[in-house]
């Protein structure tokens, strides 16, 4: 029996894969040398930092954790610039 609902468990599964796809660049550019322009590199980083707030987030919603003391929701941190 799954702990979690299947809209819970598809957004992590999604977010998971994003941020594995996101890191698994990052490391072909700074671990294998995979060449990628230097105004790239900025972008590259970028977007695997979304991606794993994205995961943090559905992690914290698959163990049911994904509100904060203050109320706010984890994955915003409160910035409201978002």
């Amino acid at each position: 029996m799954p702990f979690v609902d299947a809209e819970t468990a598809a957004a992590y599964r999604e977010a998971w894969e994003a941020w594995s796809k996101q890191i698994e660049h990052v490391h072909r550019v700074f671990l294998a040398g995979e060449a990628i322009k230097p105004d790239q590199i900025k972008g590259l980083l970028n977007r695997e930092a979304r991606a794993k707030e994205k995961y943090d987030a559905a992690r914290l919603a698959l163990l049911g954790l994904d509100q904060s003391p203050l109320g706010e929701t984890a994955g915003d941190g409160g910035n409201p610039f978002r």
